[in-house]
């Protein structure tokens, strides 16, 4: 007999345990003879991660599809494994070092650290998988893989080195993000841009032997609205410490106000005044002529933007800084490395690589931080007068004399640099606070720095050709179809991937160089030191990206570069379930690099989940205390609670899905209302009938709920052929709830209770085969709670032969319209009397006369049948014929009748006016308020996303609880 009340948290280890013993996660478990391959990789976790909500969500529908797919008969495998998680995983380690007081890294050597890190992954991995398994997941664990594994590292090593031979992979001096704390080029998707409190400061551009020129600026209409003579260009900057390093001023080839000085020579207006460089004033489209004031500096060397402008425009790009994010102390005096930079305006020719040995930093600014740098800078400017001024009391200023703010960058240097009497200066710098986005490393946590390095980089754009194409032809296929979009855009834009980073813990890149500098790719020292003729080398210190190596996941975990019989049998996958961040740094280059080495897409169709948020639509955060941890919800409702509430809440249409413990706790009671029922059948003797066929009853309830189940399997297996998660949960709850448990159980009770033997057994033997095909096709969904039941409930009948999970999915065994038809029109009749009941706020013990008019023959005789079922579930006294409605009545249509409930007698038809009325007017003013937000332009384009698309649910929720509100009021109106 089942227990009172389901116990997950006992219940769902035993489950898995039972899972395990039986091998039933195991590539091919439970396929049919013959069956074709369904195959899916796991997105890998980090090596050192846990599990958070967006693995909850990915990992719960992955197992949706492998659960369905393996009980359809399909040869199944879930091929999971963990990334290595290159700067994640050093983090980890470095920062346990020196929480416990050991040697760091270099201080250890390569060798010791990389095997320290060995030691944290073989301590780790063992966490996010076990949390995995927690959550229900039904991967191949005999197939576990690592990135790092050598079979894998093997396929790494063969990439590379055949890309290399291929031309496809070199070496090369190109702007990277670079993280001054990890000290390593870092990736897009590495780097967290966040709005901060920054500042704008205005500077001139002395022009050239005092040159001057007519500054003109005009209206829309062309009139003149400023004219006066300059020495200068003005410039704005956010960074002032990079100015250091400009190799132009450019501004739009269209703006008038600069015509007079394009190609003419000015000065940095610092570093010592003897030795200014001069730097060419150019044209290029990407300065704008209506922000500030339309010319801007050019720092090829630490701006993305000004790189691709000092690249169309063979503008020298020179490096301030250092690997920690200081500025460059190596080289000569300053004033012999300003005067080689100086020789390339006059004409030399350098090499980039020339260029970027030249370290043009003022001796002065060497070594320092380049905050601290930046302070400098502007003090120097501005005592030299070359600051921008403005009136004192400028709006734009942000700097009150005498009360200089700390976090003001200029402080108290501005003052003494102005000195200070009573009135103060007429004039002070223009520093304009602003919100700017600032680059943060998303570990490090640390601002991040563009910086012109040498690293390794792919050509993407030749790879990228054929996985483009693949798209368009339809040989891979996004769900839902707008985020091809999203990848068109990243590959038809891409650019050179920088796969080097200056990690140890990684796969290090198999290159090695002689004294001279001479590169030998290749897979072993051995093959490198015999292209080298037996000279003596050394291999690059560098690692490769993680990217690199999960770019190869589909194909490397199945065995490649060897022909497996695995590889033949699961490549090409079938689905990718995955985030919409990770389209271009995963699934592109998965698919660049499938079609090049197995000349075959990764997988026909990437299913793009949404991204978890919190109850109010927000990004989940530390900061902001709102972050969810699956494991305790887990802990708390029940790992089928918490992937059935993200399952029901995935929608296609959806970028975000927003879930709460509220999500979870509905999900706990979906669960507890099914072992009720269980509970309830098992108690009436409704046990597993061998051989029973649901098409052989004869009872119309019956025939109906048969006929419905089958409408349920029917829905589920067509939403999950489209990935419609939602649909597909949304139809086995419906079902389950209120088809099954709050109208089936409820009409059977009677039979349960009576004297008709015949159709006691027959009702008791469909109620049994109902639960089971609920449990089959729910189980994908809610797998230890089904597994449980299915076991449990064979105590009493006949057991089950095999697990649930390797059971075949189910299929619709009875069609009987007529019965559907009359026990709908019941369960219709019902509900529509309960809702009036409702709406007109009548009392839950009051009992209503039910009168019908305009009943067809059919209705009179399914009244006939039910009547004692309508007295008993719609609470009424009596129900009677009549051939017209009597008077203060609420009327409804069921059918082709009205369904009237005299109400006159029974509810104080003026008070539940008022009160309507009144729900009605707030209902107003809050939809008022709200759409009056919405249609200020402002709010909706500065607001988040989130908060925006959170008010329109809003408006949603409450015109649909008024609309339902104003039908109580119009019946009412009828009434009266």
């Amino acid at each position: 007999m089942l227990e009172k009340t389901y116990d997950a948290a006992s219940v769902e280890p035993r489950i898995y345990e039972t899972w395990e013993k039986a091998e039933a996660f195991k590539a091919g478990a439970g396929a049919k003879d013959g069956a074709p391959a369904f195959s899916i990789v796991i997105p890998p976790p980090n090596v050192t991660g846990s599990l958070h909500m967006g693995h909850a969500l990915n990992n719960t529908l992955q197992d949706i599809l492998v659960r369905w797919k393996r009980m359809q008969g399909f040869d199944v495998l879930w091929q999971p494994g963990t990334d290595h998680a290159g700067i994640a995983t050093q983090m980890v380690v470095e920062r346990e070092l020196m929480e416990t007081q050991q040697p760091g890294r270099r201080e250890m050597g390569r060798e010791a650290f990389v095997e320290r890190v060995w030691e944290q992954k073989r301590k780790s991995e063992g966490t996010i998988l076990g949390q995995l398994k927690r959550l229900g997941a039904s991967c191949d664990w005999s197939r576990t893989e690592f990135t790092m594994s050598p079979n894998l590292s093997a396929a790494v090593l063969k990439v590379f080195v055949d890309l290399y031979n291929e031309g496809l992979i070199y070496r090369s001096k190109r702007l990277v993000n670079w993280d001054p704390k990890f000290e390593t080029a870092i990736s897009d998707l590495e780097v967290e841009n966040i709005e901060v409190d920054g500042h704008m400061w205005h500077f001139k551009y002395p022009l050239a032997g005092g040159e001057t020129y007519e500054y003109v600026e005009k209206d829309e209409e062309g009139n003149i609205t400023l004219r006066e003579t300059r020495d200068y260009i003005s410039i704005a900057t956010t960074r002032p410490e990079t100015m250091l390093g400009d190799g132009a001023v450019a501004v739009h080839p269209g703006d008038t106000r600069y015509a007079p000085i394009v190609g003419k020579l000015c000065e940095i207006p610092v570093g010592p005044k003897e030795h200014r460089r001069l730097i060419p004033i150019i044209t290029d489209d990407y300065p704008d002529p209506d922000f500030g004031s339309g010319a801007v500096k050019i720092t090829g060397a630490h701006d993305f933007n000004d790189y691709g402008v000092a690249q169309r425009n063979k503008i020298p790009m020179y490096r301030l800084m250092d690997t920690k994010g200081a500025m460059r102390s190596d080289g000569a005096a300053y004033v012999e490395e300003a005067a080689k930079a100086q020789s390339i305006i006059d004409g030399a020719e350098m090499t980039v690589n020339e260029v970027d040995e030249i370290n043009i930093v003022p001796d002065d600014l060497r070594g320092l931080d380049r905050f601290e740098a930046r302070k400098r800078v502007i003090e120097q400017i501005t005592a030299e007068g070359l600051a921008v001024m403005v009136p004192a009391d400028h709006p734009e200023v942000a700097w009150m004399k005498g009360q200089a703010p700390d976090w003001h960058p200029q402080g108290r240097a501005v003052i003494r640099a102005l000195g200070e009497d009573e009135t103060g200066p007429s004039e002070l710098p223009m520093v304009e606070s602003k919100k700017i986005m600032q680059p943060f490393g998303d570990r490090s946590k640390v601002v991040i720095e563009p910086m012109l390095t040498d690293q390794w980089f792919v050509d993407a754009k030749t790879l990228a050709a054929p996985a483009l194409k693949a798209v368009q032809d339809g040989n891979t296929k996004f769900v839902p179809e707008n985020w091809d979009k999203t990848y068109y855009n990243w590959l038809n834009d891409i650019q050179p991937w920088c796969i080097s980073r200056q990690l140890w813990w990684g796969h290090q890149i198999p290159v090695w160089y002689d004294e001279d500098g001479n590169e030998y790719c290749a897979a072993t020292e051995e093959e490198a030191v015999a292209k080298a003729g037996g000279k003596t080398l050394t291999r690059d210190e560098d690692v490769l990206d993680t990217w690199f190596s999960s770019a190869l996941w589909p194909f490397s975990t199945l065995g490649w570069p060897h022909e497996t019989p695995e590889l033949e049998r699961y490549y090409k996958t079938d689905v990718l379930v995955t985030g919409f961040d990770i389209i271009f740094f995963w699934v592109a280059r998965m698919m660049m690099q499938g079609i090049h080495f197995m000349k075959e897409v990764p997988f026909h169709t990437v299913y793009i989940n949404s991204i978890v948020v919190d109850k109010n639509g927000k990004k989940m955060s530390k900061s902001l205390g709102n972050v969810l941890d699956p494991l305790e919800l887990i802990d708390s409702y029940g790992a089928d609670a918490t992937r059935f509430a993200l399952a029901s809440q995935e929608v296609q249409s959806r970028r975000t899905l927003r879930m709460s413990d509220q999500a979870a706790e509905g999900g706990q009671r979906f669960a507890t209302k099914l072992w009720n029922a269980s509970r309830f059948a098992e108690m009436n003797g409704c046990a597993r009938v061998e051989g029973f066929e649901p098409s052989a009853t004869k009872h119309t309830l019956n025939r109906w709920i048969a006929t419905e189940m089958g409408r349920c399997i029917a829905e589920v297996t067509a939403a999950l052929e489209d990935y419609r998660f939602n649909d597909a949960a949304g139809a086995v709850y419906k079902f389950t709830w209120n088809s099954f448990c709050d109208w089936f159980l409820e009409l059977a009770k009677p039979i349960f209770n009576g004297d008709d033997e015949v159709a006691k057994a027959e009702t008791r033997a469909t109620t049994a085969w109902a639960i089971d095909e609920i449990l089959k096709v729910l189980h994908p969904f809610m797998p230890f709670l089904t597994e449980e039941l299915w076991e449990r409930l064979g105590e009493e009948g006949n057991a089950a032969s095999d697990l649930l999970m390797l059971t075949a999915w189910p299929e619709a065994k009875v069609a009987d319209e007529t019965a559907a038809a009359e026990i709908n029109w019941l369960v219709n009749l019902i509900s529509e009397i309960r809702s009036v009941r409702a709406e007109m706020n009548v009392p839950a013990g009051a009992k209503v006369a039910i009168v019908i008019t305009g009943a067809s023959e059919e209705t009179k005789k399914r009244l006939s049948t039910h009547e004692s079922a309508v007295l008993r579930l719609a609470r009424a006294e009596k129900v009677e014929l009549a051939d017209a409605a009597p008077k203060g009545s609420a009327q409804i249509i069921v059918g082709e009748a009205t369904v009237c409930l005299p109400l006159a007698g029974v509810i104080d038809l003026g008070a539940e006016k008022a009160r309507l009325e009144k729900e009605i007017g707030k209902l107003d003013a809050d939809i008022s308020k709200i759409e009056k937000k919405l249609n200020n332009p402002k709010f909706v384009e500065k607001a988040p996303a989130d908060v925006v698309d959170g008010e329109r649910e809003k408006v949603s929720e409450f015109t649909e609880k008024r609309a339902k509100v104003q039908i109580a009021l119009d019946r009412l109106a009828e009434i009266g």
